[in-house]
């Protein structure tokens, strides 16, 4: 069931529509004829709302919303609950490649929670939080930006850890990493519906515009495996990965080009270090000469990586969860593993 939750008007009688895909319970469709599904809360079902393309040149999520749509549609009377899908909460972003809102120079994820009253992106925001409200879940997917790739992980804000973490370690990602509350901007759509009582974990994963698919399927067992510890799935799921959590401020050692050049990666997102392996080369190709080369400061496990090769001093090229930060204290309700790394 498609329907428009926002809209705005252009001159040239051009219509700004934000859409999403509300896919119901059959038995409960067929158990319920000519009710109104489109309500923020139906009594006896559970509801998730997969949210993406906040960002326009953050394109990880849209193949998260066909994957699990494609799936679900495999397996309908496996579905007990409601998922609603927004494939494209900026799809004037998506559509010119811009990551924030085209012609405004403003970040979308910087809006939240909107007002009614307000400018007309104001407003959309707005409207985007109160049909969002009342889910049981929200999954905010994002990606990196074009520099660099992530892999899967959440973040979570330190305030809303123990809430969130319980579903966040059925997601099947590699990583959950919190962050201390000054990190966190009030203004993002994640923070304004965990302050609303709606359970939302931000995903970031891949790099910017482009399709990882590998990390697509990954994140959609993930999601389906959570849908059944809910109660909102009944269908087979896959055996999800157990993610590090990271809580230490001081649990990431970041990685600075050290001068401007073109980096040369020699690990992948995902791998785990030791200290002295190379990362990667920084080189002039002006005159043929390596700049320097990057290597592991620490042991640990390599989460982020350089794509985009051209660096200025000063630059980020990596992050290293360090080894001494991967066995942390747990919390209550939820047993969050930790990364085994090799050597």
């Amino acid at each position: 069931m498609i329907k428009t939750i926002a809209s705005a008007e252009f001159p040239a009688d051009e219509v700004l529509r934000i859409r999403k895909n509300r896919i119901i319970p059959e038995s409960y469709r067929k158990a319920h004829p000519g009710e109104d599904l489109d309500l923020n809360k139906i009594e006896g079902l559970k509801r998730i709302c997969i949210v993406t393309g906040i960002h326009g040149d953050e394109l990880e999520g849209q193949y998260v919303a066909f994957e699990l749509q494609r799936r679900i549609s495999q397996r309908p009377s496996a579905l007990t609950g409601i998922v609603d899908i927004y494939p494209a909460m900026n799809p004037m972003g998506i559509d010119t490649i811009t990551r924030g809102l085209p012609e405004f120079d403003l970040d979308m994820n910087r809006i939240f929670p909107g007002n009614r009253k307000g400018h007309m992106y104001e407003h959309l925001a707005r409207q985007i939080v109160e049909d969002v409200d009342g889910a049981d879940l929200a999954v905010d997917i994002h990606a990196s930006n074009i520099y660099l790739t992530e892999v899967p992980q959440i973040r979570i804000n330190a305030l809303t850890q123990r809430s969130l973490i319980p579903f966040a370690a059925t997601m099947n990602v590699d990583l959950v990493w919190i962050h201390e509350n000054a990190t966190v901007l009030e203004s993002t759509f994640a923070y304004t519906m965990n302050s609303r009582g709606v359970p939302t974990l931000v995903v970031e994963m891949g790099v910017g515009m482009r399709i990882t698919k590998a990390y697509g399927d990954q994140l959609v067992d993930g999601i389906l495996a959570t849908m059944k510890a809910m109660g909102m799935w009944k269908g087979e799921t896959r055996q999800v990965r157990k993610p590090a959590l990271m809580s230490a401020p001081d649990g990431v050692e970041f990685l600075n080009a050290p001068a401007s050049g073109v980096f040369v990666k020699a690990l992948d997102a995902g791998t785990n270090v030791k200290k002295g392996d190379l990362i990667g080369t920084l080189v002039n190709p002006l005159t043929g000469q390596v700049i320097s080369r990057i290597t592991a400061p620490v042991t640990g496990w390599l989460f982020t990586i350089r794509e985009y090769p051209v660096v200025q001093e000063g630059s980020l090229m990596g992050r290293i969860l360090k080894r001494v930060h991967y066995k942390v204290k747990l919390f209550e309700k939820a047993e969050p593993h930790v990364i085994h790394l090799q050597g």
